[in-house]
């Protein structure tokens, strides 16, 4: 204190030397002036005067200063010693006191004495300095003179009120106040506060200021407390001066209670202060929080503090001012500064504080963790998670956890990021270094949504800061694109194509950072090298720009290097950079040009360029099959993706396309005859030509041909004017020809319509008996010329499927069930050759990238060795392939319909094996259906049952679409929308490549997720008709009591799959209604009319329903199909569904109560099941339905109770295979499955329940200890069965989930008994010995792991025993705390298995008798004891209590 003091008066004094040398402006000729007035002596015979002079003071008249001649303690102690040893003390001081009030009276002299004396030149030279204090401060000194003087000087101040300044530029006031600083001593504190109080009170607003401020340099510490008192109450009674108040109050020293006090009375006004006075208030409120009350001030702060609503309108003050005219401007621009200046004030203090306040910097970090996820956060809360991480590196890590945390809850998302950048970016712009260390830090997460959160960072740095941050920007994404993290380098090539299109401009200028990627391409998978070219020719081709040049020479380069090699894998990196490039360049820009004048087509030497590059292309790749067909398949993408230049269409049209028919079409009526080992027929037709006039498609002779070369008779097979082209090619090839065919004539293709219908030289495909007889290399052929035929018509269909002519549309479903027939077929032949490698379809990888797992294609001899293993081998296949829901992804494949699953069905049925083989594993060699296909869906579905019972005329002429066409396209589209539209917070496996996640969706990636769910929202009609039918079908077949098992085999063929019909349907709503994207507000009016298709589908819709409405109807829709679902699987979708779409309600509470009644319903229906499987549920499946029912229904220990209490007696009093009457899916085979969830919930309910506080009501005690004693009694139904159920699936779950509640019990149930045991003795000396009886169950059954060296079981134990002591301790302290500690005895308890037979060991023999006595003595009465467990000594010795860690397998 005393060097702050100090400090403070240098300062005081420099001011006030600076005050008077402006006072008076001495001329040039001040020596001579002064020795004018040196003789302008005080002449007077005062006391006062004499008693000055002889002290030392030589008083001088008008402007002069007086001059003190000894120093200015000496001449204190020689008045001070005058005045004492004056005879006539202490009348003296009075006369002394009336000649300074005289000599004041003149304002020339007042005004001497509050300035500075001016010393001898002697003296200034022995001290070394020219400054000295007033003779009014010198007085002030000496404490027998100073309570006069104060008494005069506040009495002389009223003179001066209303004058702020003299003429000769000196305030008064401020001279006065100035003379009651930094005195050493006050001697009479308590009068000096009074007359404050009494000036401030009539003193005019710019006084008051000044006064207050000055208090804490006036005041001594013993009159702080009184003075905050004051304080305090004037700051309810004047709010003008809360400015001046709230910072003398964090000055002062205030007792906390007081503080707390006022900083309550400033939270209310939060809200309504001026931005001008909220950085001192903030001030305050972080100079006067506390350790304790941190977190508590903080959290209120951030929640009352609304900054938008002062920066918000200064934006918007902004930009309207903008709009007027340049007069107006100028005077609203220094207001717009100073409103800046005070938020840039603001966040300094807050920045000051956090980073020397370790308290207050934690505490804000909490204050936003602890914010529920149902809250709404603010950008201030985003702002100072980045402020606190720039400015305190201790709590890096600790803000990272949180960030990450928020961001996987969606509490930081886009919207919130983006509006944090705009509101704050005065602040954040010189946080950049630190925002681009905590983005790159997010990039390296394994989370794809932490990912994308720091890719944000990225581009939104990029968009508002400078441009020495955004070279800073570019610099971080180039270090991740080089970094070889194929995650890093995809979002940092996302970045880099966004920015592109975000400011071309800036990134031209940081154009030569970027091209030094160009030595790592050989590095990048295809799709990034993609975007890499793509934003390397947006750079350097969009426009010509002045120094692009040399980038564009260092493309060609590369590009032509890459051509050249013969390896496919730069071969590729030059034909996707070719294409690329020539796309950018050949772009039609006449929509773009058409405001300008000038040309809008290429130029001679751009065409020239574009031409010569593809040429290029076309010369090196034309030598192998799998680099011409990407190439062609990059040409169709580019054609799809932009509209290149007429000229360039046109030049495509006659030199690359004609060549089509020339390399792939024939005339109908020349067969090939040659040597072939088929027989060569023309199949799949679908027109009857009656002369030659056909066409039809070379497939098997070019393959044969292709093959033979492999042989190694490649040269003698080619002459030199005709060349041999790979049937690999057919497919990319005709894709680029429709797509070529369709730009040129608006997507009319009836210049190629021939090709839809015209057949293919074949032979017969279906295997039949000679199967067996075939060699490897014939079946191997036969398995290439069905996929070959296969991606043949799947890409007819993904032409053709747009057209609107019926017969076209007729011939596209035909084309539809031949893919289907020959899917069947391929099976067959996959079953028996497990090692084969089927031909590419997709070109842009490496053939090693997409060979088939072996262990799939398995034959059915392998699987006889029986079904239990098949069905793992078939989870594991359906694991690898699944999309990312979780129910997928555990079990697609006893939810899939797979082609396998249905042979399996027919092979039980007809009694004998035929093999087959899923295609599930295969996908990557077929090629990609078009969204475009799935218009398809619109033709209506009439199965045979409704056809033979309701349609009694031919229905030939009628498009209709059948189950098993229907089901392939809803198991594509399944596929498509689960992986463009699932969550995207999943992580990516270690040492799994996420590019092998994203094979066969190549042209879905063209297209963005919204653009997806546009798709799925036009096809919400057709497919609620198709579920419709379904649910008709299975309501038909329930009235007839038909018994599908046992019926004939089409029936159950056709049940089976309406079924799988079924569960597709209900999985893409699934998948589709838990799109993320519709929390963004530019997707609400998609989800809008989503749920308005729904709505039509009971009745007619009313206008202007509100989202709640149309949600609450279309949950009721979907509800109604309970009744026909006709699997488990089917079942759980619908839930999952109904739980996605109660996910988006306001109002959940009776939806939740109707979903935990249907999930109950499920539960307690039987589900037909197989002739050799014990059950059709799957577990998980089986665990997450029953999940659901807990968690949903409104009383889950009542639910808990009903199953272990009634149902497992039910089943335990059945026979071995029977299940239980009141829920049937409850089996022996499944109880580990309920006990399992039940043990979960139970844990999960008791955790979420709070411990309460002893301020709360009786009632809420009361009811809270009832609801504990339920939840003891829960547990201990539960906890019992495992004498019945004792397998080690059962004792691993009752270990687990039990040290888990007992935990859950020491924090939440014993602080309640704390309080409540006074007032509820009986009732809680009752449930602890209920409890006790458990946790002697659960030592018994440590026991029992411990003799049976079960190492899955004894991993528990330690945890467990610790518990159990905590226990012990816990409720001795309880005892203690309520002064009944003889209630608490403690004895030794035997070791004891299941059973309750006693563990014998060495030292439990000898000493059998005291724990005998020990264990019978333990019977404690509910009024004194409360027997508590504990293991016995020698029991004690065995184990060792270990560190905690996770296990959550169960």
């Amino acid at each position: 204190m005393i060097s702050q003091r100090r400090l403070q008066k240098s300062e005081n004094k420099e001011s006030l030397t600076e005050d008077a040398s402006n006072a008076r402006k001495q001329p040039p000729s001040r020596k001579t002036k002064k020795s004018h007035v040196q003789n302008e002596v005080e002449e007077n015979d005062s006391i006062f005067i004499k008693l000055l002079q002889t002290s030392g003071i030589i008083l001088k008249t008008r402007e002069s200063q007086n001059q003190l001649a000894v120093d200015q303690i000496i001449f204190q102690k020689k008045l001070f010693q005058t005045l004492r040893k004056h005879p006539s003390y202490p009348k003296i001081i009075e006369e002394f006191v009336s000649g300074l009030e005289s000599y004041i009276d003149d304002q020339d002299n007042f005004r001497n004495c509050l300035l500075s004396c001016e010393r001898l030149q002697d003296e200034e030279a022995s001290l070394g300095t020219s400054y000295s204090k007033s003779l009014i401060k010198l007085l002030l000194g000496i404490d027998i003179l100073q309570p006069a003087i104060i008494k005069i000087l506040f009495e002389k101040l009223p003179e001066f009120l209303f004058e702020r300044v003299n003429s000769d530029g000196i305030s008064m006031l401020r001279l006065i106040i100035s003379q009651l600083k930094w005195l050493d001593r006050v001697v009479d504190g308590k009068d000096l506060s009074t007359k404050i109080m009494q000036l401030i009170s009539i003193a005019p607003e710019y006084l008051q200021h000044d006064i207050i401020a000055s208090l804490p340099e006036i005041l001594g510490d013993s009159q702080h407390a009184d003075m905050g008192k004051e304080l305090s109450d004037l700051l309810t009674e004047n709010t003008s001066l809360t400015v001046p108040i709230l910072d003398v109050l964090s000055s002062l020293r205030l007792d906390p209670k007081l503080l707390s006090k006022v900083r309550q009375l400033m939270m209310e006004k939060l809200s309504s202060v001026k931005l001008d006075d909220l950085p001192v208030i903030i001030k305050f409120f972080l100079h006067s929080v506390t350790a304790t009350d941190a977190l508590e001030v903080i959290s209120e702060l951030r929640e009352k503090l609304d900054l938008q609503h002062f920066i918000l309108p200064l934006w918007l003050q902004t930009s309207q001012n903008k709009l007027k005219n340049k007069g107006q401007i100028s005077f609203s621009g220094n207001q717009e500064n100073n409103h800046q200046d005070c938020v840039v004030l603001l966040f300094d203090v807050i920045k000051s504080a956090v980073r020397y306040e370790k308290t207050i910097s934690e505490a804000w970090i909490k204050a936003i963790e602890h914010i529920p996820p149902v809250s709404e956060h603010k950008t201030f809360d985003l702002a100072m998670l980045i402020i606190i991480y720039s400015t305190n590196t201790q709590t890096k890590k600790y803000i990272e956890r949180v960030l990450r945390n928020k961001i996987r809850s969606g509490c930081f998302e886009e919207e919130l990021l983006q509006s944090t950048f705009h509101i704050h970016y005065f602040v954040l712009k010189d946080l950049c270094p630190s925002i681009l260390l905590l983005a790159q830090n997010l990039v390296h997460s394994l989370d794809q949504s932490i990912i994308l959160f720091g890719s944000l960072l990225y581009k939104y740095a990029f968009k508002f800061f400078d441009t020495y941050c955004q070279q800073e920007v570019i610099g971080a994404l180039v270090t991740h694109i080089c970094s070889g993290n194929e995650a890093e380098v995809d979002t940092a090539l996302d970045v880099l194509l966004e920015l592109v299109v975000l400011n071309l401009s800036a990134m031209r200028l940081n154009a030569v950072f970027v091209k030094g990627i160009l030595d790592y391409l050989d590095k990048m998978t295809p799709q990034q090298i993609r975007k890499l070219f793509y934003i390397f020719s947006t750079l350097t081709f969009s426009q010509q720009h002045e120094g692009s040049s040399h980038i564009q020479d260092d493309m060609h380069l590369v590009v032509r290097k890459q051509l050249s090699s013969t390896m496919f894998k730069y071969k590729l990196i030059g034909i996707i950079g070719a294409v690329t490039m020539a796309g950018i360049m050949a772009t039609d820009r006449s929509r773009s040009s058409s405001l300008t004048q000038g040309k809008t087509d290429l130029s001679n030497q751009q065409y020239t360029q574009v031409t010569s590059l593809l040429q290029l292309v076309h010369s090196c790749s034309e030598q192998s099959p799998q680099a011409s067909a990407l190439y062609y398949d990059e040409f169709a993408n580019l054609l799809q993706e932009r509209k290149l230049a007429p000229r360039v269409l046109e030049w495509v049209g006659q030199t690359i396309l004609n060549d089509f028919q020339d390399a792939f079409v024939v005339d109908l009526c020349a067969v090939p005859n040659g040597d072939y080992p088929f027989a060569v027929k023309a199949l799949y037709g679908l027109e009857e030509y009656n002369s030659c006039d056909g066409i039809a498609i070379n497939l098997l002779p070019l393959l044969f041909s292709q093959d033979f070369a492999k042989d190694g008779s490649r040269m003698t097979s080619l002459d030199s004017d005709n060349k041999l082209v790979s049937p690999l090619c057919l497919p990319p090839y005709f894709r680029l020809l429709r797509l070529c065919v369709a730009r040129q004539h608006n997507g009319n293709l009836e210049e190629i319509d021939g090709l839809l219908d015209c057949p293919i030289f074949l032979t017969d495909l279906e295997p039949g008996e000679r199967l067996e007889s075939m060699t490897v290399k014939e079946r191997s052929f036969m398995c290439s010329l069905i996929y070959l035929t296969l991606n043949w018509f799947r890409e007819v269909v993904n032409a053709f499927c747009g057209q609107t002519s019926p017969e076209m549309a007729g011939k596209v479903l035909t084309r539809l069930k031949h893919i289907v027939e020959l899917q069947r077929i391929l099976e067959k032949y996959l079953a028996v050759i497990p090692d084969y490698v089927p031909p590419l379809a997709i070109f842009d990888l490496e053939a090693a990238d997409v060979i088939p797992h072996t262990s799939t294609a398995v034959s059915a001899k392998i699987r006889k060795q029986g079904m239990i293993e098949s069905g793992r081998k078939r989870k594991r296949d359906g694991s690898k392939t699944s999309s990312n829901d979780t129910l997928s992804k555990e079990d697609t494949s006893e939810c899939d319909p797979a082609p396998s699953d249905r042979g399996q069905l027919e092979k039980e049925l007809k009694g004998k094996e035929e093999k087959t083989v899923a295609l599930q594993n295969y996908h990557a060699f077929f090629r990609e259906l078009d969204m475009e296909v799935f218009s398809v869906l619109h033709c209506g579905l009439v199965t045979k049952v409704i056809l033979d019972s309701d349609m009694h005329t031919e229905a030939t002429e009628v498009v209709q679409l059948q189950p098993p066409e229907l089901l392939f396209l809803l198991e594509d589209l399944s596929h498509k929308v689960e992986h463009m539209l699932t969550p995207v917070g999943r992580r990516i496996p270690f040492l799994k490549s996420k590019g092998s996640q994203n094979i066969g969706f190549a042209h879905l990636h063209q297209r963005s997720a919204s653009e997806i769910a546009h798709c799925v929202v036009q096809l919400l009609t057709p497919m609620c008709n198709h579920l419709e039918n379904i649910h008709n079908y299975f309501q038909c077949l329930t009235a007839d009591n038909q018994d599908i098992v046992d019926g004939p085999e089409m029936q159950v063929q056709e049940y089976y799959l309406m079924s799988s019909c079924y569960q597709r349907i209900l999985q893409i709503f699934r998948a589709f209604f838990a799109w993320r994207g519709f929390s963004q507000p530019e997707n609400q009016n998609l989800l809008y009319l989503a749920f308005e298709i729904l709505t039509n589908r009971l009745k007619q819709r009313e206008p202007d329903q509100s989202l709640e409405e149309l949600l609450t109807q279309s949950f009721h829709y979907l509800q109604n199909f309970h009744h026909s679902i006709p699997s488990f699987q089917s079942a759980l979708y619908l839930l999952r569904l109904l739980m996605v779409v109660l996910e988006k309600s306001t109002a959940p509470v009776q939806k939740r109560e109707k979903i935990a009644s249907l999930a109950r319903q499920f539960l307690c229906r039987v589900w037909p099941s197989g002739e050799r499987e014990k059950s059709s549920i799957p577990n998980d499946q089986l665990q997450a339905l029953l999940g659901i029912y807990l968690e949903h229904t409104d009383n889950v220990l009542k639910a808990i109770e009903e199953i272990a209490g009634v149902c497992v007696p039910e089943l335990m009093s059945s026979s071995k295979d029977a299940s239980s009457s009141t829920f049937p899916t409850l089996t022996r085979h499944t109880f580990v499955i309920f006990f399992r969830a039940m043990m979960a919930e139970l844990e999960k309910t008791v955790k979420g329940l709070q411990a309460g506080t002893v301020a709360d009501s009786q009632e809420i005690h009361e009811e809270k200890l009832l609801y504990w004693n339920m939840a003891v009694r829960d547990f201990s139904i539960l906890i019992n069965l495992i004498k019945v159920f004792d397998s080690r699936p059962v004792l691993h779950v009752c270990l687990k989930y039990g040290r888990l509640f007992v935990e859950a019990f020491l924090k939440q149930c014993m602080p309640l008994l704390d309080f409540s045991f006074r007032k509820h003795r009986e009732d809680v000396l009752s449930l602890l010995e209920a409890f006790q009886l458990n946790t002697r169950l659960l030592h018994h059954l440590c026991g029992h792991s411990k003799i049976h060296q079960d190492m899955r079981l004894t991993e528990h134990v330690p945890l467990l025993k610790k518990t159990l002591e905590l226990l012990v301790c816990r409720v001795k302290a309880m005892l203690i705390l309520n002064n009944c500690r003889e209630a608490f005895w403690l004895g030794n308890l035997k070791n004891r298995d299941l059973q309750g037979e006693e563990i014998v060991s060495q030292n439990s023999q000898e000493s059998t008798a005291d724990e005998s006595e020990g264990d019978t003595s333990s019977q404690v009465s509910k009024s004194k004891a409360m027997e508590v467990d504990e293991e016995d000594e020698a029991s004690d010795g065995e184990e060792q209590v270990s560190e905690e860690r996770d296990d959550d397998s169960d």
